[in-house]
């Protein structure tokens, strides 16, 4: 089996990076890749990456089983062994397609995205292709690739609910009377997503990955009886609540937790760690060297590797790459914090539009598209600094290498924030030139003009 990957090269805002770089699940995504191919076709050699799938062509079928995917686009391991598993049955050119009746793609997978739709005959959208091939017998041109169609097998699951006072909303016949909105997510048996824009990392992280895990544990759990009692029969042993036995919570090798501290599983926790007195670590996966002082509270979120979280620091649905710091009394609520970033005390990342407007982001073109999601929080590039007491509104972004000091002007970030409007320009040169910019946007002077004027 040969194994070939497609670089992209497009830069996911705010991070200024290849989406292949990115922290997904707490690895870069091309490692992540890599661990589920060796794991489900074994271990091969390594390919020089390709432009195009067209460099394929000239490969006969001398070459054997191929498989070839571009390295924007995340897949657990359920996803890839589905499709894997009908095309190879297929033994013909296969390509992997998201038909457009599955909601859970619809509504995470397709927005903002650069997917190609799939018509019929009659110009009806009836799936969108995904760069992910298997040839059997070498490279086969696009008229004989024949499209393998990969479910969801999404679950709607709520997490809270809005009343319509506080939403201005309206409320349907079907929820009744002053109940107002109940906030869902589609949670998926098997993810898949093309990291264009920063909302696919959080979709990525969270929603399609801790949530839906969590999901997946619940449904088997009820499934499972035998599982079950050996879940029940660990807790009694070990005297634990049954969420927070061994069989749920995995904690590496030198890490201290507090005996105070409320850990629900199903986590995972990496080596070296240290988890305070009183902090609670409910359905989350923590990277290694992760510091958790007392008093935090992280819910469904993702924490990379030596990272800091001083006391009463709070994540909610959000995830941290490595390296970064969010201070003491600072809440994070569906976010996603970049590499070697610094969040100073008591600032607030905010999720709820308090008027019924539509969230936006960008999109894989550079231009503003409404997410879907009625509450969504912001983001936050690499090697970034923020100061103390700032309010973040929802769906805004701070470009990687932005330095924001806390000042009256400067107190609500109301708009996106771009490394031109960092304010350690402001500040002497022989100053300024102590934080330097790691991540540029690699684009020509003036082209981002337009963005900066769409807030």
């Amino acid at each position: 089996m040969r194994k070939f990957t497609i670089e992209d090269d497009h830069l996911v805002f705010p991070f200024n990076e290849p989406a292949r770089d990115l922290s997904i699940l707490n690895k870069p995504l091309k490692m992540h890749h890599a661990d589920i191919l060796d794991e489900l076709l074994g271990a091969a050699p390594a390919e020089l990456p390709l432009r195009s799938i067209h460099d394929l062509v000239g490969v006969g079928s001398d070459a054997g089983e191929m498989v070839v995917y571009r390295d924007n686009l995340y897949f657990d391991r359920e996803f890839f062994s589905a499709f894997f598993e009908q095309a190879r049955a297929s033994r013909l050119p296969c390509r992997a397609v998201l038909p457009v009746t599955d909601a859970a793609w619809m509504k995470y997978t397709v927005p903002l995205s650069r997917l190609e739709p799939v018509q019929d005959a009659g110009g009806q959208v009836q799936a969108y292709a995904l760069d992910l091939w298997y040839f059997p017998k070498g490279f086969a041109e696009p008229r004989h690739w024949h499209a393998i169609p990969v479910y969801s097998d999404y679950k709607e699951k709520g997490y809270y609910n809005v009343p319509d006072s506080m939403a201005n909303l309206r409320p349907s016949a079907k929820s009744g009377a002053g109940r107002g909105l109940d906030l869902t997510h589609l949670l998926t048996e098997r993810s898949c997503l093309s990291i264009d824009s920063w909302v696919h990392v959080y979709f990525a992280n969270i929603i399609l990955g801790v949530f839906s895990r969590g999901s997946r544990f619940e449904e088997y759990l009820a499934q499972h009886n035998l599982f079950a009692l050996k879940v029940l029969f660990r807790a009694i042993l070990e005297q634990k609540q049954v969420l927070s036995c061994s069989r749920l919570v995995q904690v590496g090798e030198g890490t201290i937790v507090d005996p105070s501290a409320v850990i629900l599983g199903p986590t995972t926790i990496g080596r070296g760690c240290y988890i305070g007195p009183g902090a609670v670590i409910d359905n989350c996966i923590i990277g290694d060297n992760v510091n958790v002082a007392q008093g935090c509270q992280l819910m469904l979120s993702v924490v990379g590797n030596n990272c800091f979280l001083p006391f009463r620091a709070g994540l909610f649905m959000s995830t941290l790459m490595e390296y970064t710091i969010v201070a003491q009394n600072t809440c994070v609520q569906m976010c996603v914090i970049g590499r070697n970033s610094f969040l100073g005390a008591g600032t607030t990342f905010t999720d709820f539009n308090l008027l019924p407007a539509s969230l936006r982001a960008m999109n894989a073109y550079g231009e503003l598209e409404d997410t879907g999601q009625p509450v969504l929080g912001a983001c936050v590039g690499h090697n970034a600094r923020i100061g103390s007491g700032m309010v973040v509104m929802p769906g805004r972004v701070i470009e990687s290498d932005v330095v924001l000091f806390a000042s009256p002007d400067r107190r609500v970030i109301a708009r996106n924030v771009t490394y031109e409007e960092s304010d350690h320009h402001k500040t002497r040169p022989a100053i300024a030139r102590l934080h330097r910019r790691r991540y540029p946007r690699h684009i020509e002077p003036g082209a981002e003009d337009s963005y900066l004027e769409q807030w």
